[in-house]
């Protein structure tokens, strides 16, 4: 079930975010992201437990995934298609650009993004804190 989170969920957001980013929960604040009109954040729950979520900001015409997680026991289920299939169907119908920024390394996220129809814009060199590349990916509606 893909639902919106409430302030009960952050603990377990900021769980799964720390396996994207190790300060997750300082760089970004679940429960202001809750409060505001910009900030999409939809989680995916198996038996009451939150296994995956994805967060955007939505400025009407364009749109930024800032976070696509799902927790690695629940992996290749599909529950990565399914919210960004949730994302774009719930966003404004004037919407004309997706972007996002994702690990050059990770080539199990692009090509999740390349069936979205997201294409390669831009190389971020030394874009992560270690020192990884980030591919700029961006999808044009129709």
């Amino acid at each position: 079930m893909i639902r919106e989170p409430n302030v009960l969920d952050i603990p377990r957001i900021n769980e799964l975010g720390s396996l994207l980013e190790e300060n997750f929960a300082k760089v970004y604040s679940i429960n202001e992201m809750l409060e505001d009109k910009y900030s999409k954040i939809y989680v995916y729950e198996i038996d009451d437990m939150i296994v995956g979520f994805i967060i955007a900001t939505d400025l009407v015409e364009t749109c930024d995934i800032l976070s696509l997680i799902v927790d690695p026991e629940y992996r290749k289920r599909k529950i990565a298609t399914n919210l960004i299939d949730y994302l774009i169907s719930e966003l404004d119908e004037n919407l004309k650009l997706i972007t996002l920024e994702v690990r050059a390394n990770n080539t199990a996220a692009i090509h999740l993004y390349d069936k979205f129809g997201f294409e390669v814009v831009n190389v971020r060199k030394k874009y992560y804190a270690n020192g990884d590349d980030a591919y700029l990916m961006a999808r044009e509606s129709e």
